[in-house]
């Protein structure tokens, strides 16, 4: 599904799975997974009754951040990439905010056909690991 802001597909997957899946699909294509946010524990943690399962992984690949960030500074507001795993309504999510707008947002388009590629590569992870077995 892709909305005005965000790519997003929903999967049979349990979030671990989803996760792992993830994982997977990005290391394919030379996106490492630099942090991972379970928001449900953070939030249990700090004493709010919150039972969503809802995960934060910030992505990178080290190639295209460096181009980038050489070529705009500003950038780095929407470094690394974020992709959120949760379930809702029975069913787990895997998406993300389109690159492509973010970078819109910084007004340089030249940096536009490498946020179109790397849009590309992510929504192909997401969609290998909203895939079932």
């Amino acid at each position: 599904m892709t909305s005005l802001f965000h790519y997003s597909k929903a999967s049979d997957k349990g979030v671990d799975e989803a996760v792992e899946a993830l994982r997977s699909a990005l290391a394919e294509r030379k996106f490492g997974v630099l942090w991972q946010l379970d928001m449900t524990q953070t939030l249990q943690g700090k004493g709010f009754d919150f039972k969503q399962p809802y995960r934060i992984l910030e992505v990178c690949n080290p190639f295209e951040a460096n181009g980038v960030l050489t070529q705009n500074p500003l950038v780095g507001y929407f470094l690394p990439c974020k992709i959120v795993v949760y379930e809702d309504g029975g069913k787990t999510h895997i998406g993300l905010p389109l690159p492509t707008l973010l970078i819109d947002m910084v007004g340089d388009d030249q940096l536009r056909e490498t946020a179109e590629r790397i849009e590309a590569t992510l929504k192909s992870a997401v969609d290998d690991a909203a895939q079932g077995e």
